[in-house]
C-alpha cells in the first residue's frame, strides 16, 4: 500500500494544524499567525462545513478531557470537603475549589446527558 504526498495531504495537515491552532488561541488572527497561513484563508475555511464540522470534533474532544479530568477529580474534591468538614479551621480557598470541581462536573455530567438525548432525539425526527 503506498500512500500519497501529494497537495492534498499537505492541504489536510495544514487544515488540522489550523484547527489545533483555533483551540490553542485566543483569536482567529492568532491561530492563523501560528499556522503561518492567511487570516483570511482561516476565515474561508470557518465557513466552509466540513471544516466546522472537524473543528467541531475537535473542540467537543476538548470539552470531553476536561470533564473526565473534573470526574476524576471528584474524589478528592469530596475528600477536601469530608477533611474541611471534620478539621475547620480556615480552609476557605480549598471549600471553594472543591465546591468549584464538584459543580462543574455535575454540569458537565447534566450536558452529557442532554446532548445524548438531543442526539437521540434528533436520529428518530432525521433518520437516515
Amino acid at each position: 500500500m503506498t500512500t500519497s504526498t501529494g497537495h492534498g495531504e499537505k492541504q489536510t495537515r495544514l487544515r488540522e494544524t489550523a484547527i489545533a491552532a483555533l483551540l490553542e488561541t485566543n483569536t482567529i488572527t492568532a491561530a492563523a499567525k501560528q499556522t503561518g497561513i492567511a487570516e483570511k484563508s482561516l476565515r474561508n475555511w470557518l465557513k466552509e462545513p466540513d471544516f466546522v464540522g472537524e473543528y467541531r470534533d475537535a473542540r467537543r474532544a476538548l470539552v470531553t478531557q476536561a470533564t473526565d479530568r473534573l470526574a476524576k477529580s471528584c474524589r478528592e474534591a469530596v475528600d477536601t470537603l469530608t477533611d474541611i468538614m471534620q478539621h475547620s479551621e480556615n480552609d476557605a480557598p480549598r471549600v471553594t475549589a472543591a465546591r468549584a470541581i464538584l459543580d462543574y462536573a455535575y454540569k458537565a455530567v447534566e450536558i452529557e446527558d442532554l446532548t445524548a438525548r438531543l442526539e437521540r432525539l434528533e436520529g428518530l425526527l432525521n433518520p437516515k
